[in-house]
């Protein structure tokens, strides 16, 4: 990597660095629950923080890198809707209270910046040593798009992971939240506590999101420094759109449809490409909105059809 772009990696990991300290340190030091008004302007925020670093993006590095980056932006932020109903299911499985519902996010988040920065900088390398790696990487996204389209919502099992038995088996768990923290000293012996398990959770499972999101973008741009920052903005503001959204995220039904399509659609790009079919960047952005909109759309028309109870919902059949 050039030493241009090594500093301006260190630069810009510093500046997020900053604002999650801000975040933690100062804004959330004690735990408590997150307000929806409070979850609504950190949302926000972050969209205009953003959409601000675009700007910079298409000031700096011109036309074809800022639309890049809004459309990898755009397309990470639309599949962390499912990272937000497997975050409300862990939470519930686990029955974490809501006052350490966004510490617990905060580290995932970092954590999940650490292991996606490592995911990004290997897959840049493969490709620029073994270019027809992108085609696997298409495949994979036509076959999660395909699986994402069959599933009616995804599913998770911590009893399974092989993480957390291991860690059973090192440490004892201690079974209250009467603590925010992770690891307790008790009788000269040393804990883990219910919300280390879920950290643990958290983190494998994002795990798993990544291998969809990563290649998805790496479909838009072959820049490692777009994939990166696109990804962080995006999993930045995914803790507040967590407390803003997921009272409500049934009501997204075709959203998980949507997101299918928008990964069959950046697999079957990547696969096409060798055939000299080229989709710029415009007509990709333009596809990828239009159909996280008609999604969106969709699912809310039908949200009220049902809440309304209106006649002309009797001959439209939704599956269940």
């Amino acid at each position: 990597m050039p030493a241009n772009e090594i500093i301006l990696f260190i630069l810009f990991n510093l500046f997020i660095l900053a604002l999650l300290l801000l975040d933690l340190g100062i804004l959330h030091r004690t735990p408590r629950a997150v307000t929806i008004r409070e979850a609504a302007a950190w949302t926000i925020a972050w969209i205009i923080l953003a959409l601000l670093f675009n700007l910079g993006v298409f000031w700096v590095a011109g036309t074809t890198k800022g639309l890049e980056f809004l459309t990898g932006y755009l397309i990470e932020r639309a599949l962390s809707m499912d990272n937000i109903f497997v975050f409300l299911v862990i939470f519930t499985y686990f029955g974490v209270p809501s006052r350490y519902q966004h510490r617990i996010l905060f580290w995932g988040v970092l954590g999940a910046l650490v292991l996606r920065s490592v995911f990004i900088i290997l897959g840049a390398a493969l490709i620029a040593q073994f270019e027809w790696i992108l085609y696997i990487f298409g495949v994979i996204l036509i076959v999660s798009g395909w699986k994402m389209f069959s599933k009616t919502e995804p599913e998770v099992h911590p009893e399974r992971n092989i993480i957390i038995r291991f860690m059973k088996k090192i440490f004892p768990v201690t079974t209250d939240y009467d603590s925010p923290r992770f690891v307790l000293r008790r009788h000269g012996k040393t804990f883990i506590t219910p919300l280390f398990i879920v950290l643990i959770t958290v983190e494998t499972t994002d795990v798993v999101f990544a291998v969809d999101s990563i290649p998805a973008v790496f479909g838009v741009t072959r820049d490692p420094f777009i994939v990166y920052s696109s990804n962080v903005f995006a999993i930045l503001g995914l803790r507040a759109f967590y407390f803003l959204l997921a009272g409500v995220m049934n009501t997204f039904y075709y959203l998980s449809h949507g997101l299918s399509l928008v990964l069959i659609f950046i697999g079957a790009k990547m696969l096409l490409e060798p055939f000299s079919v080229h989709i710029s960047i415009t007509l990709s952005l333009l596809i990828v909105t239009g159909i996280l909109t008609i999604s969106i759309v969709g699912s809310l028309i039908r949200a009220r059809r049902q809440r309304r109870g209106t006649p002309g919902t009797r001959n439209l059949r939704f599956p269940e």
